[in-house]
């Protein structure tokens, strides 16, 4: 995700401020509207300048959707320029597509609130004229359809496949539960494997349809009978294509589902078996998947699965559960660095165990000494009595926060911080740490970006956000900013 020091962090930080800070910006199209209304999301806008020159212009070679995505909507590959050369995926929308700007945003910061290691999730996005369009973590080793149908030395391995369809539901399930249900056209082209080889879904099929979009291609052999009725999707719509990706992960092809039924209701399973995995799959396990697939595929809605009970069986089948995605995939380990990790500090080891406690009284012993020289005269109003009403908030905060009671702790500091008079970054930590003791992982993440944003090179910012996002269970990004906390701390010592 890269929420880590950041151009991204920063964008997200700088559109997410109080009125009182920040001017609040203009809605394209819709004259000097308020964003605030808007609901707050953990993602930033940025500029159509920046995504040009990240796409080398919207470069033809930058495009990396391989069928297309629907063309004329575009995925092209780029990289932010000064985002420690952090590759990003840049879906640009149809002039017609999208009409309405605030529909667009509202859906992106929608989606942009969903956070999974299970998704290649959404990191930004841009509106700007008639321009629409979303940034999302890059996946470099591929699609499941060049991994599945276009293989140039070995087919996916089958404990391969039956990861990838266990990540697939687990995914479509966490959406599920953050009220997400819906995904438009699920198919071998949405599924992206990450630099460690793990299977994840694109949150590009989230976003709910813009005029001119459609839920499922043209191919009418691949659509759920109800939406050729009615012309919506439903959550039983969404498991029928996943019937579809089961039939594909079986055979190896894409088969019309009516005639991989056929097959498997007379009895002839074989002949839909991947032929290059013959002698290296369990049968039993194949027949299971192909039992599973053929109850996603029902005609009717209503008796197909729910995606808890595709996880329950789907975990039962799983095969070299210790092998490392990358080895089944035959790729490097993307997580190999060429220098050694430092060791962790007495604040890194608190946070990589989740130790709330200890995090809390590390907080207490540094106090506010980091925050010389940050905090920031805002306003006219530093010897007012609403500056003194407003430091109060923060000693009434730091009081609370003493006794560790966080609830009043978030208040006082919500308080003082929506006064807008001085920005502490350490009091964005202890308001972070706050909420991860009532556990609000989301809003403990966003603090832990904007203590960074008032002081990049705080370690403590980057620390506080390796402990959200483990507990948000996202552990190869919690590692990454646990390491960049580290480095920090390192070049601090050495001046």
């Amino acid at each position: 995700m890269g929420a880590c020091c950041s151009k991204l962090t920063i964008c997200w930080w700088h559109s997410h401020l109080e009125p009182s800070l920040l001017e609040s910006p203009t809605l394209e199209k819709g004259g000097k509207n308020d964003r605030s209304s808007l609901a707050p999301s953990l993602i930033c806008e940025l500029s159509l300048k920046d995504l040009k020159a990240a796409t080398n212009g919207f470069s033809t070679y930058n495009i990396v959707s391989e069928h297309g995505d629907r063309a004329p909507n575009l995925v092209y590959k780029g990289k932010l320029d000064g985002n420690n050369d952090r590759q990003i995926a840049v879906k640009r929308f149809h002039k017609t597509a999208w009409p309405d700007s605030r529909q667009f945003i509202e859906e992106a910061r929608s989606v942009g609130n969903l956070r999974s290691e299970r998704l290649a999730n959404l990191i930004g996005y841009c509106c700007e004229g008639d321009e629409r369009l979303l940034v999302a973590e890059f996946m470099p080793n591929g699609t499941l359809a060049k991994h599945l149908f276009h293989w140039d030395t070995q087919p996916i391995k089958w404990a391969m496949r039956l990861r990838v369809a266990l990540y697939l539901v687990q995914a479509l399930e966490y959406c599920r539960s953050k009220g997400r249900a819906m995904y438009h056209d699920l198919n071998a082209y949405r599924v992206l494997f990450d630099k460690d080889g793990n299977p994840r879904l694109s949150c590009f099929g989230l976003m709910k349809n813009s005029r001119d979009g459609k839920s499922y291609s043209t191919n009418l052999a691949f659509t759920p009978p109800e939406y050729l009725r009615t012309g919506r999707v439903t959550a039983e719509s969404v498991v029928y294509s996943f019937g579809t990706l089961l039939i594909d992960l079986l055979s190896g092809k894409h088969i019309p589902p009516s005639h991989a039924l056929d097959l498997i209701r007379i009895k002839n399973f074989w002949t839909l078996m991947d032929s290059s995995l013959e002698g290296h799959f369990s049968k039993d396990d194949a027949m299971e998947l192909m039992r599973l697939a053929s109850r996603c595929l029902q005609n009717e809605a209503r008796e197909r699965p729910n995606s808890k009970s595709l996880i329950t069986v789907l975990m039962h089948l799983q095969k070299e559960t210790e092998v490392p995605s990358y080895v089944l995939m035959s790729i490097p380990d993307g997580t190999q660095s060429t220098k050694p990790p430092l060791p962790l500090t007495p604040m890194g080891e608190a946070c990589f165990r989740m130790d709330l406690t200890s995090i809390h009284k590390i907080l207490e012993k540094i106090g506010y000494k980091d925050d010389e020289g940050i905090a920031s005269e805002l306003s006219f109003q530093m010897w007012t009595n609403q500056m003194q009403e407003t430091l109060n908030c923060k000693q009434k905060g730091d009081s609370a926060f003493r006794a560790k009671d966080f609830a009043t702790a978030v208040d006082c500091y919500t308080q003082f911080i929506d006064g807008g008079t001085i920005v502490y970054p350490s009091v964005f930590a202890r308001r972070c740490l706050s909420y991860l003791m009532n556990d609000m992982p989301q809003e403990a993440l966003a603090d832990a970006m904007k203590a960074q944003m008032v002081f990049p090179e705080w370690p403590t910012a980057s620390y506080l956000q390796a402990a959200t996002l483990f507990s948000l269970g996202m552990d190869s990004d919690a590692q990454e900013c646990l390491n960049d906390g580290t480095n920090l701390e390192a070049n601090r010592n050495k001046t």
